[in-house]
């Protein structure tokens, strides 16, 4: 299944596209951009969603997590499986 695709006009420093010229066959030029692009779009929301979470899990919100996350995913875990024990 083909993606779709539409031409887009873009401006690049000049070294930086003398660069891809050099370094990328002529008919892989735009999948590598492409891919370029996707990747730098995903970091920057990755980054975004880091800033925006940053400070979410605070004490007084979350008195379970106090003593830590490995403590609260084990009770998680230990009274799940009790729940499967004892429906069995």
């Amino acid at each position: 299944m083909a993606i779709a695709t539409r031409q887009a006009n873009f401006t690049l420093p000049e070294d930086l596209l003398k660069e891809l010229k050099r370094a990328v066959p002529k008919g892989e030029q735009s999948k590598v951009v492409g891919e370029a692009l996707r990747n730098e779009l995903k970091r920057i929301k990755f980054k975004k969603a880091l800033r925006t979470s940053f400070g979410a899990w605070k004490d007084g919100r979350h008195p379970d997590l106090a003593k830590g996350t490995r403590l609260f995913v084990r009770s998680l875990r230990k009274s799940t499986r009790l729940k499967r024990l004892a429906s069995r």
